[in-house]
């Protein structure tokens, strides 16, 4: 059974940066499409950024273009999200979820394994 843990958020001013890891335990992630989640309080989770398993093709929201990278590293079994010029409207938790039935959606009920989430909060 795949389980995901993220790690990495925190408090950061606007402008900052930050960079949230994905480890799997039970697995390994090569042949999971990852999706970078998020939910910030009385909204919806939405999808902020995927990557496929296969060609590492890659999604952004456009709300994050040019901000966030999403990249795996499948010597490390890690997928990491780095978010930088970050604004107040970032502010989420942010959660990773895995698929290993094709390639990246935003649909999140199409992702099997989700993590308990990291919280990030930018803020002055």
């Amino acid at each position: 059974q795949l389980q995901l843990v993220e790690s990495g958020g925190g408090l950061v001013q606007p402008g900052g940066s930050l960079r949230l890891s994905c480890v799997p335990s039970g697995a390994t992630l090569d042949y999971y499409a990852i999706g970078w989640f998020r939910q910030a309080p009385g909204k919806e989770r939405e999808g902020v950024s995927c990557i496929s398993p296969i060609d590492g093709s890659t999604y952004y929201v456009d709300s994050v273009k040019g901000r966030f990278t999403i990249s795996r590293d499948n010597a490390k079994n890690t997928v990491y999200l780095q978010m930088d010029s970050l604004k107040p409207e970032d502010t989420a938790v942010y959660y990773c979820a895995a698929r290993n039935v094709g390639s990246w959606t935003t649909n999140r009920y199409l992702y099997d394994y989700w993590g308990q989430g990291t919280q990030v909060t930018v803020s002055s």
